[in-house]
């Protein structure tokens, strides 16, 4: 049986792992859904990517055993940095759909004007949270805007993880993902997969998703 680490992408909570987290668990495994600073009931705008990260690294440190960490889209970040603080630690990485970041990336160098010109939006209201897209679920919070602006410090002890995977969502326009999906493609140390849906993979296709998570065991 495993662990698994989930993290949301921007603007949401754990819950948006609901679903993946019930199949998880009736396959006896642990999954624990994780809501980021500021992202829950109460707002926090100063938080930081350090925050989050170190938030991560905590919940990894008091399991019981290593763990799979699992990112979707901004939450690739923080897999990135926690499992550089915690390697040892590190049963495997996924990346949902996810940033892959280098040291010295933040999610506005790694993104695209598209999104640049959202975060931008979204945050005129009080410069220090951005507003979730009108689009999106009800349940998503205003996100910290220093999380999506802040450079990551990477050792390069991350990519001693053990497992290495990184799943592209296809059925969406306007991605800045296909071109990391390409290029992991080809890399030795990563297994890619393709999923025919939008970006929102933990709630569009949990099924899909599961399968390639216990396929890191």
């Amino acid at each position: 049986m495993a662990i698994f680490v989930l993290i949301p992408g921007g603007w949401q909570g754990g819950w948006v792992y609901q679903k993946v987290a019930d199949l998880l668990t009736a396959g006896g495994h642990t999954a624990l859904p994780i809501t980021l600073s500021g992202l829950g009931d109460e707002a926090a705008p100063t938080a930081s990517l350090g925050t989050h990260i170190g938030e991560v690294v905590e919940v990894v440190t008091v399991q019981r055993d290593d763990v799979v960490l699992v990112g979707q889209s901004y939450g690739g970040m923080v897999v990135s940095g926690a499992a550089d603080v915690v390697p040892s630690r590190i049963r495997g990485l996924v990346y949902v759909d996810a940033y892959v970041p280098d040291d010295g990336d933040s999610v506005w160098s790694l993104t695209t004007p598209r999104f640049r010109d959202v975060f931008i939006a979204g945050a005129k209201g009080d410069g220090l949270n951005c507003a979730p897209p009108a689009h999106l679920d009800p349940r998503c919070r205003p996100h910290p805007i220093g999380t999506f602006l802040q450079a990551i410090n990477l050792s390069g002890r991350w990519r001693e993880a053990r497992r290495k995977t990184y799943i592209g969502a296809f059925g969406w326009e306007g991605s800045p993902f296909r071109d990391l999906h390409e290029r992991l493609s080809n890399d030795p140390e990563w297994s890619t997969f393709a999923f025919d849906c939008g970006h929102n993979v933990a709630r569009l296709n949990p099924e899909a998703l599961v399968e390639v998570l216990l396929a890191q065991l």
